[in-house]
């Protein structure tokens, strides 16, 4: 069971996953309390898990990576082992930046992310396709992205 945290947790994960780069002194500051215990609760919530990783988003657009295709997946067979084989072979491919396994009418959803047109097509003709059984594969393109967030909405 997750360990309960309180509502000063709370501020500093909502400040964190806002700007992760803030040092503890300027979280503290924010939250009018000295560094020291700041800091403890900060080791405390990545010890417990609540923060997995700091990253930096990057612009895909700058990165040459601008088109993202939304891709669902439907499998031939079901079983576990057929489940766990086009997981370890999805987290191969370094083109594939989301994938979820998901209930209804497709097994998993991608997120793809590739300079160009022609760069999706030759990711599914030379990696996905060579994934065994895969039943149906449905692309489509992201025309504008209108927002995109990390955050996850936090109650106090």
């Amino acid at each position: 069971m997750t360990e309960k945290i309180d509502s000063v947790d709370l501020k500093i994960l909502k400040i964190l996953q806002e700007d992760a780069k803030k040092t503890t002194k300027e979280v503290a500051n924010l939250l009018n309390l000295t560094a020291s215990p700041v800091y403890e609760r900060i080791r405390r919530l990545e010890k417990k898990g609540y923060i997995k990783k700091y990253v930096a988003l990057l612009d895909k657009k700058l990165t040459n990576n601008p088109i993202t295709a939304l891709c669902m997946v439907s499998l031939r067979y079901h079983n576990e082992g057929f489940i766990d084989t086009f997981d370890k072979q999805i987290r191969a491919l370094p083109e594939v930046q989301e994938c979820y396994h998901m209930a209804g009418k497709v097994d998993f959803f991608l997120k793809i992310n590739v300079q160009s047109l022609d760069a999706y097509h030759e990711f599914v003709r030379l990696k996905l396709s060579k994934i065994d059984n895969i039943g149906v594969l449905e692309s489509y393109f992201v025309l504008k992205e209108i927002f995109q967030t990390t955050e996850y909405h936090l109650e106090s």
